[in-house]
């Protein structure tokens, strides 16, 4: 039988190390690297990492926005455990940015286009080895009306 204070140490070590906390600036400057890094890859047909890259990039500028509503410009936000999220509706929904990205859909076709590209992406796509389209990803992140120029209004 563990003790009080045994139970409490298993428990902490249990859930790992602590997070680093990041400042909005440092997922900004992620978010920029990542796409500049998949552009590179794609245009030397690594299709699957710039294709895992540029969704990167687009996670990283979503908790660059995240991290702008608090006070502090950090991420994740205190006492939250939901913002280590790899899921980009959800972090969109943490983000606050529903209601902005049905309307910028709505206005613009292309941008819907490029929004469809980009949503199914997820962390796990780093495991796999065909069928991705790093080049439209690229594009679809990076291009003038790109989901991650359309983020950086917010961030």
């Amino acid at each position: 039988m563990l003790s009080r204070g045994n139970y409490l140490r298993t428990s902490i070590e249990a859930s790992g190390p602590t997070p680093k906390v990041m400042m909005r600036e440092e997922f900004q400057q992620l978010a920029d690297l990542r796409v500049e890094e998949a552009a590179i890859l794609a245009a030397n047909s690594k299709q699957q990492g710039a294709y895992y890259l540029a969704g990167l990039a687009v996670e990283c500028a979503l908790k660059a926005c995240i991290a702008k509503k608090t006070k502090q410009n950090q991420y994740p936000p205190k006492n939250t455990s939901h913002h280590y999220d790899h899921n980009l509706d959800v972090l969109l929904n943490l983000a606050e940015l529903r209601r902005e990205l049905d309307d910028e859909i709505r206005r613009s076709r292309e941008f819907a286009n490029n929004w469809d590209t980009v949503h199914d992406w997820s962390v796990e796509k780093r495991y796999e080895v065909t069928a991705l389209k790093g080049t439209e990803m690229v594009a679809a992140v990076n291009s003038a009306r790109g989901v991650l120029q359309w983020l950086k209004q917010y961030w």
